[in-house]
């Protein structure tokens, strides 16, 4: 799990050891009261909606939609490539998802050589391009190598979207689209990320499909 730039928080729940079926429904709870905190948030379907049309409108123009993270953000990042480049619910072509993580010999070869800070923003240099889009997932917000290739995103004029927890950090900054979710620990913010970028991968395909059948 991508602990980058915070110290890691305990959850309460996990002060009880896990053979407990009292800690588990404790941990149903908090994370049941956490979808309930998720749902109040201000604006929240107003910054998926333009999230997921800046999306669309760069794959339909033949645009690259790039996503990082680090560890358990790795994972995520790699899921949303996999749902969009294979296919959620339709059938319908293929979307150009590329997950920068996935490349282990750029990343190893990169971060061996040169440093880890620069390896997404190298392959955003690479694979980038104006009008495309930057999806990157930092539980802090903080994480060096995910806002180095926000950065550089910028500068080659694509649109970007960074999925957070509670403090988005210095992401907060930088995106186009800050979906910060009420997680304070990386666990809790990485089961608010997975509800919403799955409904967000279905409405890219719904919309995508609708627009192109």
């Amino acid at each position: 799990m991508s602990r980058s730039g915070s110290k890691a928080q305990v959850p309460l729940w996990s002060t009880t050891p896990m053979t407990s079926s009292t800690n588990l429904q404790s941990y149903l709870a908090a994370s049941a009261s956490q979808v309930g905190a998720l749902m109040s948030a201000p604006n929240l379907s107003e910054i998926i909606s333009a999230s997921v049309e800046d999306v669309v409108a760069a794959l339909l123009a033949g645009k690259p939609v790039l996503t990082c993270g680090n560890g358990g953000s790795a994972s995520d990042a790699l899921h949303v490539s996999g749902e969009l480049v294979g296919r959620f619910f339709r059938d319908r072509h293929a979307l150009n998802v590329i997950c920068l993580n996935s490349n282990v010999t750029v990343m190893t070869a990169w971060a061996n050589d040169i440093d880890f800070t620069s390896v997404f923003s190298r392959q955003v240099e690479a694979h980038g391009r104006g009008g495309g889009v930057l999806w990157g997932f930092s539980t802090s917000g903080n994480s060096k190598n995910v806002v180095n290739a926000f950065t550089k995103a910028t500068t080659l004029g694509m649109r970007t979207i960074a999925m957070t927890g509670s403090n988005p950090g210095l992401l907060g900054e930088l995106a186009n689209h800050v979906i910060s979710v009420p997680g304070d620990d990386a666990p809790s913010a990485q089961n608010l990320h997975v509800l919403l970028y799955h409904y967000m991968c279905a409405e890219i395909e719904r919309i995508a499909t609708v627009r192109v059948p």
